[in-house]
């Protein structure tokens, strides 16, 4: 499965950056564009793991859940 590389917005927007064969290329990009971020930009870079870049969309949209731990 690739990777998928996104930009996401203050209003959850998302921007699909690229797709990577291997974790490594994609970590690297995804530092470099953090990197390169100024303190105005307020947008999240993120790697997502996934099938395909529909799956890895709708994993970016939905809000996960809290699971309680141990020390709750």
């Amino acid at each position: 499965m690739p990777y998928f590389l996104y930009r996401i917005s203050p209003q959850r927007l998302l921007t699909y950056i690229n797709e990577f064969a291997h974790y490594r290329n994609a970590r690297d990009m995804a530092r470099q564009m953090r990197q390169e971020q100024t303190q105005d930009d307020l947008d999240s870079i993120k790697i997502l793991f996934a099938e395909h870049r529909s799956e890895a969309e709708i994993l970016l949209k939905s809000r996960r859940v809290r699971q309680p731990s141990e020390d709750d």
